[in-house]
C-alpha cells in the first residue's frame, strides 16, 4: 500500500526562533498587533510503500529521526494516510 505523510518540524519552544521573532514583531507594522509568539518551522510531505499502517508509521519515523529534523533543536509530528 502506499502512504502519505504530512510532517511538520518546528523549533523547540525552549530555543530562540529569530525568524519568528522577526514576523511577530513585523505584526505590528501590518495592523495585528493581537498576534504574536509567531515560531516559523517547515512543512515536509512524502509518500511511502509499506505493508501497513504501522509499518509506514514506523518508517516516516525513522527518516524524521535521521534527516528530517535535527532532534537537539527541533521536534516533529506527523499524519499518515492511505494515498
Amino acid at each position: 500500500m502506499k502512504f502519505k505523510a504530512e510532517i511538520d518540524v518546528m523549533p523547540l519552544d525552549a530555543l530562540l526562533d529569530p525568524q519568528g521573532k522577526a514576523v511577530s514583531s513585523s505584526m505590528k507594522n501590518i495592523g495585528l498587533p493581537e498576534i504574536d509568539g509567531v515560531r516559523i518551522g517547515r512543512h515536509i510531505r512524502l509518500f511511502v510503500d509499506a505493508a501497513s499502517k504501522d509499518e509506514a508509521s514506523a518508517k516516516v519515523d525513522t527518516a524524521c529521526k535521521k534527516l528530517l529534523s535535527n532532534q537537539i533543536m527541533e521536534s516533529y509530528t506527523f499524519e499518515l494516510v492511505e494515498a
